[in-house]
């Protein structure tokens, strides 16, 4: 480039300085550019990863963290940062409003504050650096934000000075340097010699945020993670989570199929008289709202218990109703038909030869029939069913309960009619017939004497190990016979 065209080109540059940008069109299409560019960003969040469902709001709740959206979660940490500053005390309204306003408010005005001519990054280092710590910030805050809450309060005072260092004091004393810099000696950001100063300043800062981060995530990932919540999305995952919960819940006085009318083997409710809840006198006359009312505040005239978190905190929640609700509206109500997965059978069937799994054959059927009772805080001779672990340790009668091999174990006979009776008493029963609402169908009293006489094995990989083939040698039948 020789020396006419050099200085055509800083003139023409020269002018384009003092023309400036236009707002419209200029400004408008890089505005719009960008807007298209998060929009579409936006549009492919929220096709493959989308939000995950939480269950519906319950004002009875009281355990529930609201907490807010992703976009605001700096904000949600930054003030929960302040209000725990032991010496300062609790100043949210600084976080929640003074801060922010102050730096709407810069924004706002900026156009009017910096007025340099200059656009190349080299010659606004004090623009960069500054808003490079604010940003750096906001998204440090966002994933403490994200962290699983401390376990106890002696971790808790740590990650909460921790966090306080690296997400505010930190960034506060390295803003402070830059604009102290900036004001008390302005042409350091001019000088290319001392430029470097504001950048060494920043990488510096910001390394020691990331550092103080990547130290309260370590800390983090060491705590107990929370149990996950499933949410029941479709109607069908809805109508076996009320039938899960109505199976724990309602079984014990109402039967497995709502059809109890006198109540029987309910310590202070035997023989109480109670009206079906699977015919038309209480689901024609009853909505959905005025059932979940019933459940979840009970009808004391009638030996009904309330079940809401209102009355008790492990109580059941408002979702948890609904379902329940649901349930017994798809289930036996004649005027709705319940989706075709619900229909399928509890358990899958059984091939010849085929060992059945805890996971996959037990569990539903005790969960469906067994939990009610056989739980904590339940009469149930301490023989408890929740786990896997629990059905084989567990009972006053841990001896006789379940037994690998053994055809005349306890289990098997009760779930087959025969009820154990009382070795020093004949005339009394023991252990009565289970489950004591109904009776288990057959293909479900076949897989619990397979698994018993296969050794109870746990996972279906371990089944699937003892599968003998229908052209092996043929297995008879175990014959139950009753216990003297």
């Amino acid at each position: 480039m020789n020396d006419e065209t050099k200085k055509k080109t800083n003139e023409r540059y020269q002018q384009e300085l003092q023309r400036g940008e236009l707002f419209w069109p200029d400004s408008i299409f890089k505005d719009l550019i960008v807007s298209l560019g998060i929009f579409t960003l936006l549009i492919l969040l929220s096709t493959f990863i989308g939000v995950a469902p939480e269950a519906k709001a319950d004002p009875s709740d009281t355990s529930y963290l609201p907490r807010p959206e992703w976009y605001f979660l700096f904000l949600f940490k930054f003030l929960a940062l302040y209000g725990q500053i032991p010496v300062i005390g609790k100043i949210e309204w600084l976080a929640a409003v003074l801060i922010p306003g102050i730096g709407i408010g810069l924004l706002t005005f900026l156009p009017l504050l910096d007025k340099s001519p200059y656009r190349h990054y080299s010659r606004r280092i004090f623009a960069l650096t500054f808003m490079g710590i604010i940003v750096l910030d906001t998204v440090l805050l966002t994933v403490m934000a994200g962290l699983p809450i401390a376990p106890n309060a002696e971790e808790l005072a740590i990650s909460t000075k921790l966090q306080t260092v690296g997400g505010l004091w930190i960034p506060i004393a390295v803003l402070a340097l830059l604009v102290g810099i900036y004001l008390v000696k302005r042409d350091i950001y001019w000088e290319s010699t001392r430029r470097s100063l504001p950048i060494w300043i920043t990488v510096a800062g910001s390394l020691a945020m990331i550092a103080m981060t990547v130290v309260i995530s370590a800390r983090a990932a060491a705590y107990p993670k929370p149990e996950e919540v499933e949410v029941a999305t479709t109607l069908a995952d809805q109508i076996f989570a009320g039938q899960d919960l109505y199976s724990v819940q309602c079984v014990e006085c109402h039967g497995d199929d709502g059809s109890v009318d006198v109540i029987e083997g309910v310590e202070g409710l035997e023989g109480e008289e109670i009206t079906p809840i699977n015919g038309r006198d209480v689901l024609y006359t009853l909505n959905d709202a005025a059932l979940a009312e019933v459940i979840a505040y009970g009808r004391p005239d009638a030996g009904m218990n309330p079940f809401g978190k209102a009355y008790n905190p492990e109580g059941l929640s408002k979702s948890e109703i609904d379902h329940i609700v649901i349930f017994m509206r798809y289930m036996w109500d004649d005027r709705f038909e319940p989706p075709a997965e619900v229909l399928k059978p509890l358990i899958p069937p059984l091939a010849e030869g085929e060992v059945p799994s805890y996971e996959v054959h037990i569990a539903p059927i005790v969960k469906r029939y067994c939990i009610s009772c056989h739980r904590e805080g339940k009469e149930n001779n301490n023989y408890l069913m929740t786990t896997y672990e629990e059905m084989l340790t567990t009972g006053d009668n841990v001896e006789n309960n379940i037994i690998a091999g053994d055809e005349n174990n306890y289990l098997l006979q009760v779930i087959q009619d025969m009820p154990i009776m009382d070795p020093e008493k004949p005339d009394e029963e023991l252990i009565g017939v289970m489950p004591p609402k109904g009776h288990l169908k057959p293909n479900m009293i076949d897989a619990f004497i397979r698994w018993i006489m296969n050794g109870m094995p746990e996972t279906a990989e371990e089944a699937e190990k003892l599968f003998v083939p229908p052209s092996g040698t043929p297995t008879s039948e175990p014959v139950i016979t009753p216990t003297p």
